[in-house]
Parts: structure tokens; sequence; C-alpha cells
């Protein structure tokens, strides 16, 4: 294979490839949002091979590094790491054939001594993993062009999930970029990314860690999940993510076992009610109600209208009394 032909290959794969992607069924009205995301992922990959061209012919050339100098991207967007091992296909051609693609890198921004991949991150595993120098496209290349070369890699991959994709995009705002540049480098339009934004803040951090990349969960069950998301769910669902049982799951049976406990109707408590007397005597008697998130003390007798205005005067300060009790308690 000529070296053009391996440049080109940089940014080149098969439209069959990215239709197999873990993408939601277009509907009757018109393109859905990760249809027209695919094609705007083919034309950017189109654009992205005619530049490697244009930097062949203009001299830049593939150079041999060792891959113990290359860092990570400044920005995440996998939810966990996937090694690779020496069974693995790719490492099993590249074995036998070879490094035919080169990687693309910047030299480190904080480290002239050391680089930063934007584009083969599984091609720099499997050449770690097998002892040898990897071929490498060192560029001069900004924050903006690590982000968008790291989102045509991921646009040609099939194993981003959705909600990889959605934490991508919020990382990457985070991180202070304008939102034409996320689209860019996520292939998407304005419509998808604020979907993907929207899930990727309505559902806590640790929740999404919790239940990994679950691949096989498409946009519409992570935006539904999101849509029900309220201040009390996290705290429902404490205990599940907690378990063993929870942990020892696949990722996608994860996401399952989730949405089956907020599916779960609570039992709700059974209501306690008691009459109450002051133990030294007095005019005074109360009715005692608990149900559920309500208590109730009602106050009869002599003494009810007086007691109950001076319990109101300190509800403060019982109250604060009460959460210094819990927090000497370790609650």
């Amino acid at each position: 294979m000529s070296r053009r032909d391996r440049l080109k290959g940089l940014f080149d794969d098969t439209a069959q490839e990215l239709a197999a992607a873990n993408y939601e069924e277009p509907s009757s009205r018109g393109s859905a949002g990760p249809v027209r995301t695919m094609a705007l992922t083919l034309g950017r990959m189109e654009e992205e091979s005619r530049a490697m061209h244009e930097a062949l012919l203009s001299g830049e050339r593939i150079v041999e590094l060792d891959p113990d100098l290359i860092d990570s991207s400044f920005v995440r967007d996998r939810l966990a790491d996937q090694p690779l091992d020496i069974d693995d296909e790719l490492v099993q051609s590249i074995a036998e054939n070879g490094q035919e693609v080169p990687v693309l890198v910047r030299r480190h921004p904080d480290d002239e001594s050391r680089y930063q991949i934007a584009y083969g991150h599984r091609r720099l595993q499997a050449v770690k993993l097998l002892g040898r120098k990897v071929q490498a496209i060192v560029r001069s290349l900004d924050d903006t062009d690590v982000v968008i070369a790291q989102g045509i890699e991921n646009s040609a991959r099939r194993n981003l999930s959705y909600i990889e994709r959605a934490v991508f995009a919020l990382n990457l705002e985070l991180k202070g970029f304008e939102r034409p540049v996320i689209m860019k480098a996520l292939s998407t339009d304005k419509t998808e990314l604020s979907k993907l934004l929207s899930v990727a803040r309505a559902i806590p951090a640790e929740i999404v860690r919790s239940v990994g990349a679950a691949p096989a969960i498409g946009r519409r069950r992570w935006m539904a999940l999101a849509q029900d998301w309220n201040g009390m769910t996290a705290a429902r669902l404490a205990k599940l993510i907690g378990s063993e049982k929870f942990m020892g799951e696949e990722s996608d049976r994860r996401f399952e076992l989730l949405v089956a406990e907020l599916a779960r109707k609570e039992a709700k408590p059974e209501a306690t009610e008691y009459d109450w007397k002051p133990k030294s005597g007095g005019k005074i008697a109360g009715r005692i109600k608990s149900a559920g998130n309500s208590f109730t003390i009602a106050l009869k007798t002599g003494d009810a209208p007086d007691f109950g205005a001076y319990i109101s005067r300190r509800l403060d300060e019982l109250y604060e009394a009460y959460r210094a009790g819990r927090l000497q308690a370790g609650e």
C-alpha cells in the first residue's frame, strides 16, 4: 500500500460501518437526528481525507515514535477504558501485516518532549501491546483540531454508545468549546446536540458511571430516563447501584435494572396514630399521626393554645438541634 493510500485511510471508513452504529431507526416524518449525524460524518470525513492528501503533497511525512511518549487526549470521551489483548483482531492484523495506517498526534502543549494523540487510540494501544514503535503523523493542532479529530475517530467506530456521546458533548461544553465546534466533533446538528446535552445534564455523573456505556441502549431510552429524573430519584437508587449484584451485571443489564427499580411502585408505609398525654400530668392532650412523608400533632384541652404557640416559637431551634444530633451520629 502506498503512503498516499495509507494517509487517505486515516480518515476513510465505510458508510456500511457507520450505518451499523447504535442509532435509533428514522421516523417516517423525515431524517431523524442520527441519520443526519451519519450524513454529516461522511461529509466531514471526506473533507479530512482531502486534507490529508494536501498534507502529503505539502511534504508532511510519517515518523516512528515511542508509544510511551504519547499521552491520551485532554478530554475524555469514554466512560471506561477498553484495553486490547493479544487476541484482538486489530492486534493480530498489525502483528501480521504491520501498522498500515498511521496515528495522528501533536506536540504535547505542556511538555515539548512528549506527544498527545488526536486520532488512532486503538492502533496506539495495539502497537504498544506488541512492543513496537508507532507510525505517526505529527501535526500542529490546537485544542479544537484535537477534539474534532477525536470526534471523527469516534464517529467511525461502532462501539461509542449514545450515553458516551452525550457525556463527551457535555465534557466539551464544560471545557468552554462553542456549540459549532461540539457539533463538528460529534458530526451532529443543533437539535441532536441539544438532546445529548439535556440527557448528560439531567442524569448525575455518578449514575452514568455506575451504569457504564450501555452499548445497546439508544437515544430514546436514555431520553425517557432523563425526562423522568428528579431530585429524589438518585436517593432511591443508592442501595441498588451500591450492591454487588448490580455491579456484577453487564452494562446494558445495569441500565435495565435501574429502569425497573424506578418503575417499581414503592409500598406506602402504614399510617400510625396514637394519643399523647404528658407523664407529669397537666391540662393538655394530643393526637399524633405519622403517614409516609407527613407527621401531624393535634393538641387539645386547656393548655393546648399556649403550648402550641410555645412549640411554634422554637421550631427553628428544635430543628437545628435535630440536625446537629444527626450529624453527631454520622447520618
